[in-house]
């Protein structure tokens, strides 16, 4: 957690990196020869580099992804509160943990220790720390919506890089088009057979005359037993980690 941690400040701006080089009092006491506006700014810098650390996970991990196939389970097995929110959320970020270990322990020692180390400066620093994430992103994101960013910003006379190393401002938003769009594929995958069952309990219900019982919940002990016995939780996380390249 504190690698994570470690890696995301400093893939946020090169004052995040500098930072870490000190020690926590100097990094909040007031500096004695009155560069005031020096030690507001680097503290500002600071409070932002900490509030906007969980976006960054986001945009550029494959947490969205994992995220979207849980939820969409849940509301497929019709179950409103369980799993709740805080767990569905901690099994996405630990799954996120594991699919994404080899490029935070990269980014770890290209970049953040021979920082901490002294060995490189800060601006090489952050092309070390960025370029393993680059890599990832670029080989989860389709060419479609890649191009279709990449056209965009030709329109607007933005700068989009080279062919073969675009800039994170089109990288960035193509590779989070391309999770959300693939959550929800899975999800599709995942709720159609729930949706089958809650057919066949209605088309029973209806058969019987029981109008007034909802077949929710008569189809909830089938699906949740379905998916127990199906080994769902296993199919699912092991198929959600081998989707990705």
């Amino acid at each position: 957690m504190i690698r994570l941690i470690s890696i995301i400040v400093a893939l946020l701006a090169v004052p995040g990196l500098a930072l870490a080089q000190q020690s926590p009092a100097d990094l909040l006491n007031l500096p004695v020869d009155g560069s005031a506006a020096a030690w507001i700014i680097r503290t500002f810098g600071l409070l932002t580099v900490l509030s906007v650390a969980p976006g960054i996970l986001v945009m550029v991990t494959s947490f969205p992804r994992f995220l979207i196939a849980f939820s969409i389970l849940r509301s497929g097995m019709g179950i409103a509160s369980s799993p709740s929110n805080m767990v569905l959320i901690s099994m996405a970020l630990f799954m996120t943990f594991y699919v994404m270990s080899p490029t935070f322990d990269r980014a770890w020692n290209d970049g953040v220790q021979p920082l901490l180390q002294n060995q490189i400066q800060e601006a090489e620093a952050v092309q070390r720390i960025a370029e393993p994430f680059r890599t990832f992103m670029s080989a989860n994101t389709r060419d479609k919506d890649l191009a279709l960013f990449v056209e965009i910003a030709r329109e607007r006379n933005q700068s989009v890089g080279t062919a073969d190393r675009v800039d994170y401002r089109v990288l960035v938003p193509a590779f989070m088009l391309s999770e959300i769009r693939r959550g929800f594929e899975i999800g599709f995958l995942i709720i159609l057979p729930f949706l089958v069952i809650d057919m066949i309990v209605a088309a029973i219900t209806m058969a019987m005359g029981m109008m007034m019982l909802p077949p929710t919940s008569i189809s909830l002990p089938f699906k949740i037993l379905f998916f127990v016995l199906i080994d769902g939780w296993n199919l699912l996380v092991g198929s959600l980690i081998r989707s990705f390249n």
